[in-house]
């Protein structure tokens, strides 16, 4: 018989911290966190091991030395990333939620060996949708298993714990990408990519199906287009989904421009995987403390203030940028984009979870639509914005100013409309 763990109650009806007895195999909190941390990582892994390995890209296929368009292989994978997630969740939703990582998992090799093998360029960038196809699925699975189990600043701990792990995917990947290239072929990254699959396929065998039975919803189109409706109906759910993509526009720059702005016009190249992984690691500490932060201030309240300190630290890296004519000086704009950054893990995880809040018997469903709109315009937002950003850092900070500043707005009209539909309800009861 398997044993019974418990967890935090995820039924609309159950009082926070309220406590239900659902099977989980063998495994305990902390190994299904670090499982679903693993699951996520996939998305990381992805991208970021491939990093280092712009400037052998560019000599096998005949670009410029400072050529952006590797960056297209980052924002491809964001794009195969996104558009299947609402597809993705309701088959989840349906057929429980380890089919529906299986079916990712292997789209995820699939894409990584046609990358590895690809002769051309536009060959990569064809495998690289795949492989993003294949992320989504992982992607959706793991964050309505966080949900199947947690419940608002619960599941917003649990997030901030998955994502502290998570983090570590990032500090070290670009290092590893380096040392791949350093004693293998350049493609010799995709390989790696696909026994890490291997071994996350191995090791979700011990997860039970998280998905309970009357949460099961038919696989229909009208099913699905209902679900899809309540989400687009759920004004504090579209809010923060529309605030959180903004963010993801400027974090895929980042991610797509990197090697780029600290190679090239911050003349960093050789220290890039170091730089990359400091940068990554604000992230995890913040991640950390977001995690205790919230249970003690509240979700709300997190997000609330994260987002005045992010136009606030977006601003004066537009003002170092501007006073440097678009080449600031290392030493100074690192160290704050780095703090900036890490604003970001105060709001992304706790924006997905405030989002997901009133739509939790639909969990699947919401995530995969809510993850889709929010990735898909980060990848348009960040293929846009990195074309521009060659040999200056004006164009990104600029880019980045203005989208924080978005997103910042979004959070306070969300909040104000919040606040009147509480005062009209408490008016109406009294």
């Amino acid at each position: 018989m398997p044993k019974k763990r418990p967890v935090l109650d995820q039924s609309p009806g159950a009082s926070r911290g309220s406590v239900s007895e659902v099977a989980t195999g063998q495994l305990g909190t902390r190994e299904l966190l670090v499982m679903i941390s693993a699951i996520m990582a996939l998305m990381a892994v992805g991208t970021d091991l491939l990093l280092p390995t712009f400037d052998d890209m560019r000599r096998e296929f005949g670009m410029a030395p400072n050529s952006n368009a590797p960056s297209q292989t980052i924002t491809v994978f964001f794009l195969g990333l996104a558009l299947p997630q609402i597809i993705y969740g309701p088959f989840a939703d349906r057929f429980g939620r380890k089919p529906t990582l299986y079916t990712g998992l292997s789209l995820y090799v699939l894409g990584a060996l046609g990358a590895a093998l690809a002769p051309t360029f536009q060959l990569m960038l064809v495998s690289r949708f795949v492989w993003g196809l294949g992320a989504a699925g992982a992607r959706v699975v793991a964050t309505a298993i966080v949900r199947d189990n947690f419940v608002d600043e619960a599941m917003a701990k649990a997030m901030s714990k998955i994502m502290a792990v998570f983090i570590l995917v990032p500090v070290f990947a670009p290092a590893l990408g380096a040392g791949i290239i350093a004693v293998l072929p350049w493609r010799g990254v995709f390989w790696v990519c696909i026994a890490w699959t291997i071994g996350i396929f191995l090791w979700t065998l011990r997860l039970p199906e998280t998905l309970k039975a009357e949460h099961v919803r038919p696989l229909t189109l009208t099913n699905t287009l209902r679900g899809i409706r309540q989400v687009g109906r759920t004004p504090v759910t579209v809010g923060y989904t529309v605030a959180s993509m903004f963010l993801q526009g400027v974090f895929t720059t980042y991610l797509a421009s990197s090697e780029l702005i600290i190679g090239d016009i911050l003349g960093r190249g050789a220290q890039f995987p170091f730089v990359f992984g400091s940068v990554a690691i604000l992230f995890g500490i913040a991640s950390l403390i977001n995690g205790r932060i919230v249970g003690i201030v509240g979700l709300s309240n997190v997000i609330n203030r994260a987002s005045i300190v992010l136009v606030v630290m977006s601003m004066v890296l537009l003002a170092v940028a501007l006073g440097s004519g678009g080449k600031p000086n290392f030493w100074i704009y690192m160290p704050l984009l780095g703090l900036t950054f890490s604003t970001f893990m105060f709001l992304v995880p706790n924006l997905n979870t405030a989002a997901l809040g009133p739509v939790g018997e639909i969990a699947g469903t919401a995530s995969a639509v809510t993850g889709a709109a929010r990735i898909a315009s980060g990848a348009i937002i960040g293929t846009i914005l990195s074309s521009f950003i060659t040999v200056s850092i004006i164009p990104f900070a600029v880019g980045m100013a203005a989208l924080c500043s978005l997103s910042t707005l979004t959070v306070a009209v969300v909040r104000h409309r919040t606040a009147n539909r509480l005062v009209v309800g408490a008016a109406l009861t009294s």
